[in-house]
């Protein structure tokens, strides 16, 4: 079962522009347990989109436990010049 702290869905909220309703739903699911079918039954909607909400959260997560400590992921449209010197930055911290 997937599952999170209240912090580490809280970061991964905070990656994502969604609605009350997809919190709501993903708080239920991923921190207090709930299954995604009394959701589905609770607010009338269908299964698929419980389980919509709550991967958006739990993918949400997953990517921000492949960043190291102490970096960001982030992404940007930049001039071909400097998005150049950005990727060669990520290759030397991958190497660290």
């Amino acid at each position: 079962m997937k599952r999170l702290t209240e912090r580490q869905f809280e970061q991964a909220v905070s990656q994502l522009e969604i609605g009350e309703q997809t919190i709501l739903i993903a708080r239920g699911v991923l921190v207090d347990g709930k299954s995604q079918a009394d959701f589905s039954r609770a607010m009338n909607i269908t299964k698929s989109a419980v389980s919509q909400a709550v991967n958006r959260v739990w993918n949400a997560h997953k990517e921000l436990a492949e960043v190291p400590e102490g970096y960001e992921k982030v992404t940007v449209i930049l001039p071909r010049h400097q998005a150049f010197q950005v990727r060669k930055w990520a290759k030397e911290s991958k190497e660290l």
